[in-house]
Formats: structure tokens, C-alpha cells, sequence
């Protein structure tokens, strides 16, 4: 039975593909900051999940959680980087650093740790790492600044991560989700439901179980194939337009 490791798993993508990998055979461990979120996967699929209660910030409580991990457990053959979040919609110039910061050690500096702490493992046993990226590392939006350059990075490092592991048989795959109606508008305007409801209105966004079932997809290919990247949007979303700011001619 394989393994894989979940950040983030407490809702949205991350929950969704707990649920998808454990439904298809997988042990999982399941970590996220709220313990009561993590238990429903618990329940619904029993010792097959294992839930590591930490904030993926913080390093020591990571190695904590993983060096007292189950033995069955140990051998992690899958590394799925979901943790995530986007704050704020200000412009740069009015935008708050604080929230800058949490992104940055949240999206960027937690993923390399976990990774970096989990690479010997995936080596040895020739495993894989999808990285959640997003649309909005390519396509930069009004709002987006450090969100978007966070997840530039992630695709970057992903590009980076499948350079250097080349020869070793570990697969290295980021996908870059459009619109996905999650929670995450919800924690990025600080839980203003009616930005979210606005937001998704009509536009039949793309689920959490659709990133899952991509995600289930990649892991269960062929061990001689690898997904370098893949961009998924919902049908009715498409690229913006360049902006224009013009002079007033009066």
C-alpha cells in the first residue's frame, strides 16, 4: 500500500484529495492547523488516514509530526504540497506586509521545508511530488502581486525540483488551477461570504474534486510517465485582457 503526505488537508483541495487517494487504496497523512477538520477523514476512512496536527510554518512542529509518525507510515511515496493561502486584495502600494509575510512563509518558505525534509525518502523509494501551484503565477491579475509571485516561484521550483532529480525515477509535477470555489475567497477577504458568493455567481467554477481527481490521475500513471505542468481552468474562465490607463484628452 502506498503513502502519501497531504498539506492543507483540512478543507478545499486538500481535503478533497485525501478522500480521493484513500478512497483508492492510499494510506494518507493529513495535516492541517484545526484537528476537528482533519477528523471527518478520519471517520470516513479509518486507519487508512493519519492526521499530523501543526501550522506548516512552523518548522520544528513539522519535524515533530514527522519523526513520530506511525511506522506504517514512514514510507512516504507521494509528497502533495497544497497548503496555501492568498490575503488581501489591495493593490501593492496599499497592500498590508504583514499579509505579504504569510503568504511568503506559508506558499513558499513551508513548501521548501516540508520538501526539502521528505526529498531523501521520495528518493529511495522513487516517488513523486505534485506541487499546487496556480494560474496565478502566469497570468497577473490587479490584487495578485505577492500571491501570484509566490506561485511563479512554485512552478519555478517545480521546473527546478524535476532538473535535479533527473535519473532518479522521482515524478515532479505542478498543476496551476484556475477559479476552484473552495474557501478560499473566504480567507482572503477575511471571511466576507457575499465577495465569495459575487465571485463564483454563474460562473460554474471548477470543485475541489476536480483538482483531486487530477491529482489521483497523476499519481497513478505509469511510473514512466511525468505531468511537468498542468493548467486546468472552468470552461467560462479565460485569459485577461492587457489593461490600459488612458490620459484624459480634456
Amino acid at each position: 500500500m502506498k503513502t502519501a503526505f497531504i498539506t492543507g488537508a483540512t478543507s478545499g483541495i486538500g481535503k478533497a484529495a485525501a478522500s480521493a487517494l484513500a478512497g483508492a487504496g492510499w494510506q494518507v497523512i493529513v495535516t492541517g492547523r484545526r484537528a476537528d477538520r482533519l477528523a471527518p477523514l478520519v471517520e470516513a476512512f479509518g486507519d487508512r488516514i493519519h492526521p499530523a496536527v501543526f501550522d506548516i510554518r512552523d518548522e520544528a512542529a513539522m519535524a515533530a509530526a514527522l519523526d513520530n509518525l506511525p511506522e506504517r507510515f514512514r514510507g512516504i511515496d507521494l509528497l502533495v504540497n497544497n497548503a496555501g493561502l492568498a490575503l488581501g486584495t489591495a493593490t501593492a502600494q496599499r497592500a498590508d506586509l504583514d499579509q505579504w509575510r504569510t503568504m511568503i512563509d506559508t506558499n513558499v518558505t513551508a513548501l521548501v521545508s516540508v520538501t526539502h525534509r521528505l526529498l531523501p525518502g521520495l528518493v529511495e523509494r522513487r516517488g513523486g511530488i505534485i506541487n499546487i501551484a496556480s494560474v496565478a503565477g502566469t497570468y497577473p491579475y490587479t490584487g495578485g502581486n505577492v500571491y501570484g509571485g509566490t506561485k511563479a516561484f512554485v512552478q519555478q521550483f517545480t521546473l527546478g525540483l524535476r532538473s535535479d532529480l533527473h535519473g532518479t525515477g522521482v515524478r515532479v509535477s505542478a498543476i496551476d488551477p484556475g477559479m476552484v470555489e473552495t474557501e478560499f475567497t473566504l480567507v482572503r477577504t477575511g471571511g466576507d461570504q457575499s465577495a465569495s458568493d459575487t465571485l463564483y455567481s454563474g460562473a460554474d467554477p471548477m470543485t475541489a474534486g476536480d483538482i483531486a481527481a487530477t491529482i489521483l490521475w497523476i499519481a497513478t500513471l505509469s511510473s514512466h510517465l511525468n505531468i511537468n505542468r498542468l493548467e486546468l481552468m472552468p470552461v467560462n474562465q479565460s485569459f485577461a485582457g492587457f489593461q490600459v490607463a488612458r490620459t484624459p484628452t480634456t
